[in-house]
Order: C-alpha cells, then sequence, then structure tokens
C-alpha cells in the first residue's frame, strides 16, 4: 500500500456528544476512492452510538452514515468534507 502519515487527530466533548477526527494522508488513493487520504469523522454518544460519521473504506469508498442510514459522500477537499461534517453536527 505504501506510506501513510497521520495529519489530524484529536476527540473531544461537546454537548454531551464525543467528536473524533482522524486523517490520514496516504501514498495512494484507497481503492474505490479518487484523493489520497484516509478519514473517520464520527459524533456519537458516549456508548459509542453514531449520530454522523464520514469515512471511506477499502473499496466501498467516500460516504456518511447518518443514524442508521448510509449514503455515498461526494469528497472535494479536506477543509470542505470537516465544513460538512460540522453543519450536520449542528444540525442535530
Amino acid at each position: 500500500m505504501g506510506t501513510a502519515r497521520e495529519i489530524i487527530r484529536y476527540k473531544k466533548e461537546r454537548g454531551g456528544r464525543i467528536i473524533e477526527v482522524v486523517i490520514w494522508h496516504l501514498s495512494e488513493p484507497l481503492p474505490g476512492s479518487t484523493h489520497p487520504y484516509k478519514y473517520r469523522l464520527f459524533c456519537g454518544q458516549p456508548d459509542g452510538s453514531c449520530l454522523v460519521r464520514y469515512d471511506n473504506e477499502r473499496g466501498k469508498g467516500d460516504h456518511r452514515h447518518v443514524g442508521d442510514n448510509e449514503e455515498t459522500y461526494s469528497f472535494s477537499t479536506l477543509l470542505r468534507l470537516i465544513e460538512d461534517f460540522e453543519a450536520d453536527i449542528e444540525r442535530m
């Protein structure tokens, strides 16, 4: 797969919810993605239940989970990814 370098990692509590963001820069895109990033942006309850999650899995590509629903996510930039994630959190 080549090399991977972690570029962002944080976990915090906001309004009783857990927010965790992890982003890696890869030497080549994961199968299913067209960009060199591997990411997981999570917002959920302290018990681990997911409210919103953006991620890209090998072979599955970019997508987001809102509650029990999953849909394709159109990745453009890291900044836009974080903005979209934060907007979803604000809507809750």
